[in-house]
């Protein structure tokens, strides 16, 4: 019954919402969005709790107030992601205005594939509609598998109908479709500030341990493709901004795995910079960081398990990483 339930609003909001005018939509995810700030349930309680590690120091009504900025940049997100098939080419390619594409667009002139690795900020299915609507590139993303089956297939249908190639996150089976595109010279794009599962790699972040995807680090060894950082904000105007980071290069020495964790430092030093300039438009409304985990119940023998891990996906909006690829 959840399932359906959560379906229904899903199907109701690109149904609905995409038929309001603009500036409508806009009141609407503002009004949404306070609401669900002055409830402060348990996503409002933990985004402070998250903003808290991003500005240290910062006050309770410091963080209260911040926290409903990100309330009102995650509703934008929302409210322009429900409109987006309902754009036309030109709002799309207006609606971004990002910095430095020269990485962007030298490494795919040069032929030998890019990923493009982006945190939980600002609307990143605007940004890939600019990808395949401005620059004219197509890419592939992964989208998580999600229940019911039916809300996968709006989820697919909707990124799909924006010109990407999305492939389902079973297991390992996405990554090598990843490595044949990067290495047929194609974009990839993927969500990648978060993976809490065995397979995330160990990472400081605002001064604690987290995790984070190995796949883009080691999609880039393996297929030579340029490893490119993006982080995006709002400003006050209904254009996004976003910035295409210098590439992330692979260690010249080291094995595989200790080039993996250099590299995914790397991504998250460059996210934290972006986070910490723009800490509204993180979208974290679930547990981040390891020592938040709650503990696994004990294991066989009597022995304390570490923390528990965690999907890497929590709502369907978060579904485009290789978290566990």
């Amino acid at each position: 019954m959840k399932e359906r339930l959560v379906d229904g609003l899903y199907g109701l909001g690109w149904s609905a919402v995409k038929t309001l005018p603009e500036p409508a939509a806009r009141v609407l995810g503002r009004t949404i969005a306070d609401a669900a700030w002055r409830r402060r349930g348990k996503g409002v309680q933990r985004l402070e709790a998250n903003l808290a590690r991003v500005v240290p120091g910062a006050g309770e009504q410091q963080l209260r107030e911040l926290s409903r900025k990100g309330m009102r940049s995650y509703l934008r997100y929302w409210m322009e992601s429900f409109r987006l098939p309902a754009w036309g080419k030109d709002r799309i390619r207006g609606g971004f205005d990002p910095q430095d594409v020269h990485y962007l667009t030298g490494g795919l002139a040069a032929g030998g594939g890019v990923i493009l690795a982006l945190p939980h900020m600002g609307n990143y299915d605007l940004a890939g509609a600019w990808v395949t609507t401005k620059l004219e590139t197509p890419f592939t993303t992964v989208a998580e598998r999600l229940k019911p089956e039916t809300l996968y297939g709006r989820f697919v249908a909707y990124r799909e109908g924006l010109g990407m190639e999305v492939l389902p996150h079973t297991g390992g089976s996405a990554f090598g479709t990843l490595a044949r595109r990067l290495r047929a010279g194609g974009l990839v794009c993927l969500v990648a500030d978060r993976d809490l599962s065995a397979s995330g790699v160990e990472v400081d972040f605002f001064g604690e341990k987290t995790r984070m995807p190995a796949g883009p680090a080691m999609l880039a060894q393996q297929t030579g493709a340029l490893l490119l950082p993006v982080t995006l904000w709002y400003d006050d105007s209904p254009v996004m901004q976003g910035r295409v980071h210098p590439p992330i290069a692979v260690p010249e020495t080291g094995d595989r795995a200790s080039r993996t964790a250099a590299m995914t430092q790397a991504l998250a030093d460059v996210y934290a910079s972006g986070i910490a300039d723009h800490p509204e438009d993180w979208h974290m409304l679930q547990r981040l960081w390891l020592s938040d985990l709650p503990p696994r119940p004990p294991a066989a023998g009597g022995q304390p398990a570490a923390a528990q891990g965690t999907s890497t996906t929590t709502s369907p909006a978060e579904g485009s990483g290789t978290e566990n690829a």
